[in-house]
Formats: C-alpha cells, sequence, structure tokens
C-alpha cells in the first residue's frame, strides 16, 4: 500500500514538472501539440479555466504568444475530445465559481441555495404562469447575460491598450529597434517593479503602458544614448496577461468573487455572474474602485442602442454593486416588446412606449390605460396621446394598449351578378344606383325582378329591404341611399333555378349525367357520351320525360312521358331532329341477337385444359369435355367438379390463375379451423358460411354415359369444369381427436374413418357429421328414432365432425318448471286411472 502511495506522488509531481515544462517555454512556435500527452492538454485547459479563460480565449492566448494556426487547430480537436470523454473537465467557468481550488489557492463565495433556486426560477419566469393562467412578463433585458449566444469575451489578441494599467505577474516586452537592437520579458514583482538589465529596477505597478513606457524609455536613456536622439526606438507591450479578482455584491444572479482576465470589462463580470436578478436594477449598476463609484452603467444604452457608455476595464479589487431597481411599469397589449421596464425619474410615458418598441399595428394609440396603484386600492386612468410626454411613470403602473375595433366606419358591400363584387367606400349620399355602376355594372345573367339589402339597424338587428333591380337602374323607382355595413346582394338566375341536366344510359361508351344546353339534340347527347358501343342500336331509343301537370287523384296517372326514336348509326346532321329537355333519361339499348362471347374453363385430367368459347346456347358439359379430347387414363371421373362463380365473376375466371384459387380455398379452411379452434358456438351454420361455396355437384361419370341427359348441365360463362386425379385418401377434419387423411379402402363405413382418426370428441355432435364429396356435392348423417345411418365415403371425400352447442344449465327456477310440470302429468295419469 506504502509502495502504491509513493508511485502515485511521483506520478503526480511529474505531471506537474511536465505542465510546467510547457508552460516556461518561450518560444511557443515550437510547440507540437501532437507531442503533448493528454494529461499536458488537461492541465492546460485546467490552468485556463482557473483565470477565466474559455476554449476560444485560451486559442487566442496561444496565437498571441507566436502558435502556428494548424497547431491550434490540432489543439482545439485534443481539447474537444478531451471534454468528450471526460465530462468534468467540460465544466465552463461559470459553472465553477462557487467551489474551491486548492491548487492555485483561489476561494470562491459559495452561493446560497435558496438564491439559486430562485434564480432559476427568474430564467424561466417568461415561459411561466400565474395561478389565473396569465402569461408572467419577462424583465427587459434579463435574458442578455443568460444568452449562451452572446459572449462578452475580451479580446486577447488585439494589441495593448495604452491605458491599460500594469499590476504584479504582468509581463511586459520590452523591445529596443534602431541603432539598438535588443528585446526582453520583464514580469512584474509583486511589488509592482521590473529588473532591467544595465538599468535596474524600476517601479511600473500602477502606470498605464503609455506612462510605463516613457518611465523605461526615460530610466534606459543613460544605457541606451540614441533612446534621447530617436536613432532608437522603444515599444512596450504585454506578454501574458494576468488575472484580475473582482467581487458582485447586491441584487445578482450569482454574487461572489470572480477572478477574470485583466482585460475584462463590467460586462464581462455581469456576463460571469448571470447579471442582475429579479430585483436588480439594470439602469444604475456602480463599479467601485478604492471606496468611490467611477462608472455608472445603464444597460438600456447597450438593449435599445448598441452602446457600451460607463463599461469600462475592470482593475484588480474592484467592486460591482447591482442596487435594487426604484421604479418599474408594465409595457402590454398592442407593443412590440410588451415586458416589464425599468424607468428612471427623468423619464416619462412617450420614454416607456419608445423602449417597448412603440405601438403594433394593431393598435389603438389614441389612448394608452394606465392601471395604477394607490395606498390603499388599485384605479384606471386614460392617458392621451397628447400627454405622453408629460405622464410621469409610478412604480407598478400597468400600461395597456388594446387594440383598435373590429368594424369599418365607411363600409358597403354587394355581391352577386355584378362584374366586381366586393366591398367598397362608403362616400357621402352613396346610392343603389351608384354602388352598381361602383362594380362595374350588372351581368347578362342578373335576375332583375328583385334583389335586396341587408342592413343594421341602431341596436344592431338585422333589417331586409327589398328592392326591383330594373327599375332601381331605369329610374322608374327611387333610388336608395346607403348607410353603413349595408350589403347588397343581386342574384343571378341560375342561382334561382335547379341545375339543369340530361342523362344518358346503356349501350354509350361513357354513360352519365351531362349538363343541359339549349337546343341539344339527342345526336349531341350520343356524341357527348362517346358514341355508341359496338353492340348498341340506334333503334328503339327511349327518352324518358317528366311529367308536370299529372293527374295526382288518378291510379294510372303517368309518372313519364316514353319517347321511341330511330336515328342513323352515323349521327349525321338531319332536317328533323329530337330536342332534349332539363332532366329527361335517354336509354340506349343493345342490337338484337347480339351476344358477348361467354368462355368456360376445363382444368385437371383432360388431355387439352384450357379456355373454351361457348358457341351455341345449349352446350353441355358433355359437348365440353369432347372438345378438350375427354379425360386421361389417371382422371378420377367421380370427383371432378363444376363451380360456377356466375355472370359477374365470368371476367374474373380469365386472369386469376388454379393456383390462386387454390390458395383462396385453403384459406377458407383455414379460417374454419380457426373458428373451431376458438370454440364456435354454432360450427354448423358459419361452416355453411365459410365454405358456402359456388361448386355444383355433378356425376360426371353418368354426364359421359349418356350425354345430353337432364343431369348433363347447360353451361354458362364463368364456369370452370375441374376433373382431378385418382384420389386415395379420405380427409377426416373437425371434433375427432386427431384428425388426419386415411386411406381409402372401398366398403369402408363412414364411422371406421372416424374411429381411424381417434373417434369422437367429448363435445362432437353426432348427429351433425356431414361428408362432402371431391364433385362438390354434401351428405349428411340421416336419422331415423334413435339410430344414425352414416353415407356412403369415396375417394377424395372429406368427413367434418362439427362442435356441440353449449347447453345451457338448468338453474333454481328450471328445477322447479320441471318439478311443476311432472307433478301435473302425475296428477292427470292418476284422474285417468279412476
Amino acid at each position: 500500500m506504502n509502495f502504491r502511495r509513493a508511485l502515485a506522488v511521483l506520478v503526480f509531481l511529474f505531471s506537474i514538472l511536465t505542465c510546467q515544462t510547457v508552460f516556461a517555454q518561450t518560444n511557443y512556435s515550437d510547440i507540437r501539440v501532437d507531442e503533448l500527452t493528454d494529461v499536458q492538454v488537461r492541465q492546460l485547459i485546467q490552468r485556463a479555466e482557473s483565470v477565466g479563460y474559455s476554449d476560444a480565449q485560451l486559442e487566442q492566448m496561444a496565437a498571441a504568444q507566436g502558435m502556428k494556426a494548424e497547431e491550434i487547430a490540432k489543439l482545439r480537436t485534443r481539447v474537444e475530445k478531451i471534454r468528450k470523454s471526460s465530462p468534468e473537465t467540460s465544466k465552463t467557468p461559470n459553472t465553477q465559481l462557487n467551489q474551491n481550488d486548492e491548487s492555485t489557492g483561489r476561494s470562491y463565495v459559495d452561493s446560497d441555495s435558496s438564491i439559486n433556486n430562485r434564480n432559476l426560477v427568474n430564467q424561466n419566469k417568461a415561459e411561466l404562469k400565474d395561478a389565473f393562467g396569465n402569461l408572467i412578463p419577462k424583465i427587459f433585458g434579463a435574458e442578455l447575460f443568460k444568452n449562451n449566444d452572446i459572449r462578452f469575451e475580451p479580446n486577447l489578441r488585439m494589441a495593448t491598450p495604452r491605458g491599460y494599467i500594469i499590476g504584479p505577474d504582468d509581463q511586459l516586452l520590452i523591445d529596443l529597434t534602431g541603432d539598438n537592437e535588443a528585446n526582453y520579458k520583464l514580469q512584474v514583482s509583486p511589488d509592482g517593479s521590473i529588473r532591467l538589465q544595465y538599468v535596474g529596477l524600476i517601479a511600473v505597478g500602477g502606470l498605464s503602458i503609455e506612462q510605463a513606457t516613457a518611465k523605461i524609455r526615460s530610466a534606459m536613456g543613460s544605457t541606451y544614448p540614441s533612446l534621447k536622439s530617436g536613432r532608437t526606438n522603444i515599444a512596450v507591450n504585454l506578454g501574458n496577461i494576468r488575472s484580475i479578482k473582482i467581487t458582485l455584491l447586491g441584487e445578482v444572479v450569482k454574487p461572489g468573487s470572480y477572478t477574470l482576465s485583466s482585460l475584462s470589462t463590467v460586462f464581462n463580470a455581469l456576463n460571469a455572474s448571470g447579471g442582475p436578478n429579479e430585483n436588480g436594477s439594470f439602469r444604475k449598476i456602480q463599479v467601485i474602485r478604492n471606496n468611490r463609484v467611477v462608472s455608472t452603467i445603464d444597460v438600456y444604452n447597450f438593449l435599445l442602442k448598441g452602446m457600451q457608455s460607463g463599461n469600462i476595464r475592470l482593475q484588480d479589487q474592484d467592486v460591482i454593486n447591482i442596487p435594487v431597481y426604484e421604479a418599474r411599469v408594465e409595457m402590454s397589449g398592442e407593443v412590440k416588446r410588451p415586458a416589464l421596464y425599468e424607468v428612471l425619474p427623468t423619464e416619462s410615458l412617450a420614454d416607456v412606449l419608445q423602449f417597448a418598441g412603440g405601438f403594433s399595428n394593431k393598435a389603438y394609440s389614441a389612448k394608452i390605460k394606465v392601471l395604477q396603484n394607490t395606498n390603499k386600492e388599485r384605479q384606471i386612468t386614460d392617458v392621451n396621446a397628447g400627454d405622453f410626454s408629460d405622464y410621469k411613470p409610478k412604480n407598478g403602473d400597468k400600461y395597456v394598449v388594446e387594440t383598435i375595433l373590429d368594424r369599418f366606419a365607411n363600409r358597403v358591400e354587394i355581391s352577386g351578378a355584378v362584374f366586381r363584387p366586393g366591398q367598397f367606400a362608403l362616400e357621402d349620399g352613396l346610392t343603389l344606383k351608384q354602388l352598381i355602376a361602383k362594380a362595374d355594372g350588372l351581368k347578362e345573367d342578373a335576375f332583375l325582378n328583385r334583389g335586396y339589402i341587408s342592413r343594421l339597424n341602431a341596436d344592431n338587428s338585422l333589417a331586409l329591404l327589398s328592392f326591383d333591380v330594373a327599375k332601381v337602374l331605369a329610374g322608374t323607382q327611387e333610388d336608395i341611399l346607403l348607410r353603413r355595413e349595408d350589403k347588397v346582394t343581386i342574384s343571378s338566375i341560375f342561382d334561382l333555378r335547379e341545375e339543369f341536366s340530361v342523362d344518358i344510359k346503356g349501350e354509350v361508351r361513357e354513360p352519365g349525367s351531362f349538363p343541359y344546353a339549349q337546343g341539344m339534340t339527342l345526336e349531341s347527347l350520343i356524341q357527348m357520351a362517346g358514341g355508341f358501343k359496338e353492340g348498341a342500336t340506334p333503334n328503339r331509343i327511349e327518352i324518358a320525360r317528366r311529367v308536370r301537370n299529372s293527374d295526382a287523384t288518378s291510379l294510372s296517372a303517368k309518372t313519364a312521358d316514353i319517347i321511341t326514336v330511330n336515328i342513323p348509326v352515323d349521327l349525321r346532321l338531319r332536317d328533323s331532329v329530337i330536342t332534349l329537355q332539363p332532366f329527361d333519361v335517354v336509354s340506349i339499348r343493345s342490337a338484337e341477337g347480339y351476344e358477348i362471347q361467354q368462355q368456360v374453363r376445363v382444368e385437371g385430367e383432360v388431355l387439352y385444359p384450357g379456355f373454351y368459347t361457348i358457341s351455341r346456347k345449349d352446350e353441355r358439359i358433355s359437348d365440353v369435355i369432347k372438345r378438350a379430347g375427354g379425360l386421361t387414363a389417371l382422371s378420377f371421373a367421380d370427383g371432378a367438379s363444376l363451380k360456377r362463380p356466375g355472370a359477374d365473376s365470368a371476367q374474373d375466371v380469365r386472369s386469376r390463375s388454379t393456383v390462386d384459387r387454390q390458395k383462396e380455398e385453403r384459406l377458407n379452411l383455414l379460417n374454419l379451423d380457426r373458428l373451431k379452434a376458438d370454440g364456435a358456438t354454432d360450427s354448423t351454420d358459419q361452416d355453411v358460411q365459410i365454405l358456402g361455396s359456388d361448386l355444383v355437384g355433378i356425376d360426371l361419370e353418368r354426364i359421359l354415359k349418356k350425354p345430353h341427359a337432364k343431369f348433363d348441365l347447360i353451361l354458362e360463362g364463368g364456369d370452370i369444369i375441374r376433373v382431378p386425379k385418382q384420389l386415395q385418401t379420405v380427409k377426416v377434419t373437425g371434433e375427432v381427436l386427431r384428425p388426419i387423411n386415411v386411406v381409402y379402402k372401398p366398403g369402408k363405413r363412414m364411422k371406421g374413418y372416424i374411429n381411424g382418426a381417434g373417434g369422437f370428441t367429448y363435445n362432437a355432435s353426432k348427429r351433425g357429421a356431414y361428408i362432402q364429396y371431391a364433385n362438390g356435392s354434401v351428405d349428411a348423417v340421416s336419422h331415423v328414432l334413435f339410430f344414425n345411418f352414416y353415407p356412403d365415403v369415396k375417394p377424395g371425400a372429406e368427413i367434418f365432425v362439427p362442435k356441440r352447442a353449449p347447453r345451457d344449465k338448468i338453474g333454481v327456477q328450471g328445477w322447479i318448471g320441471l318439478g311443476t310440470a311432472l307433478a301435473s302429468m302425475a296428477a292427470i295419469i292418476v284422474s285417468l286411472y279412476r
């Protein structure tokens, strides 16, 4: 253990010596960042933080000491990498001000935790609401020193200011040029003096750079006579910049002692401390030096004008005092910057309005409401625009700038069948006829019999004033004098009637509804609908026309007039044409004897499977099988099936493959199995719903033996004839112990196959079992008295045993009813025997 401690001490001392070696180098241009260890870079970061330098200032210091630009870029990368890998080194100087630095001997005042909590609330105060849900106004300027994007950092790469006051630990660079060439790097001692070779001690503490330059020139005059003659020039600049300690007191966010660069100003210190708190003044920040106020800063000059008057450079042991504000007012409503503003006794309401950026574009600027605090209660006062410069704000005043009224003093409106509808200015003596003229007159479709004006009464209730449009324009009716907010409406004739249309249905390419036009003929409507289809006939076209004067009391009253017409198929122009009327319905029918080809599909074990077109209306199954070349040697005629999806699915038959249809059937079976696993209450009905297909049970073997018999069905479009291969198994599913495919054996009964699948389960419905044959036909178990007769089984069949419906348990009332019924029956039997 002692050896480990000794080793740790040696490593620590070696790190300090190495770091001191790095900082003791006089030629920073020779530093190679790649040769520095992480420990050395970390010590460099910590030293920069101890004097209040940020990363940017660290780079400026390195550049000022002669480090090359490429090495500075490498240093920046190394610093970022170390900060990411070591979170404790990523603290900024501002976050470390409340800690003790034992290595440098610097101590910082620890702020009270309650003050920190209060300041945290202040930082978020602009986003908080009070107990009534009202937004708490923010203090103007409070975010200036809390905004991370604004940094008041001194520029370390600028030329040394002539007014800079030299102090202990400053490094002076003295350069002689001319007849004498020499340069010196001298450290200012704690007593404020420097020791110059061949000259001796020179006291420069407390002097500005300009004063120190003159004193050093005078002291070196005896050693370098050419200084007096002007043949040798002397330049005094700063090398390393020392750190100073200042104190911030009063209403500050983080009061305490701060170590900053000697080039720092008051704004640098305020930025480091977070600035004034919620009670601090932004207008009278004091800099105290040697027990007297040397500068008073008004932050509003910077916020409003960008001027930093009073922002002097700080010196060691300066004190910045932020007093409590004297008067603060609130500006709210329609101003550009609503906030809390601090006012001075010499300022007026006009100044506060200027602080707020002036009125917004919706502000009522004639007067401002002032909510004042008296000794006992609150009062409200209106300040007119002419008195803004004379009104003196008082502490606690709240100024409310209201919005302008959402109304027009001189607006009238016209809408409808005019060329330029909209809003117009109400001039003195403006009449209805003049307003119509301003709107560029009436449109051709204007309804001239009546128009109306919506007018507001004195109590803002609505009144309606009607007028004759034609008479007002002709001057035969007295013109109407308009008032404010009048709304004139002149309707269109199309607004007052149902939209006219005609319909065409049947054998045209684009049937539908079309707008009616005067003079529209039957031929033009057919042309608008894309013309006839191939199978359409131009004969016996029906036009159904509305009946308007039908006898409502008659049982045989007409509901439509039917007009039957013939037209040329080429729609050529003729002298006599049929003119349509609004709401006519035109029906175009198919030509007599026109038929679209219908197809059936033959699948499975035939010589030529595929699609076959029905050539005759009475073509039957045997005819198509014959056209397909007959059955193959492996065909199973008893399992052949006919699937009839219907006329709506005839086209779908052509596009869907056999694999797709088989997938659909397997999906139906899976759905059925899922329902059975979920315990369906009425499995028989659900089986029919899910497996209820469009299969037609046929006996192909019988059909081929006796073609064109009644069981040889006539084919329809979309039919699918499927002839399977020889089937050798029987499938047993449903409520059996082991659903399985069983090998078919001639003569074996249905119950034997069920026993081959493990027999019935405890909740199987034995009476509901049924069998579905390969051709799609279904046969169920028949019941005579207490006996069950099972149907014959054929190859490829599927035996399904449904689930027994659950039985409700008999309750107390049920047993009582059953007992009552038995007692009544016994009483009847006894009475009969008597």
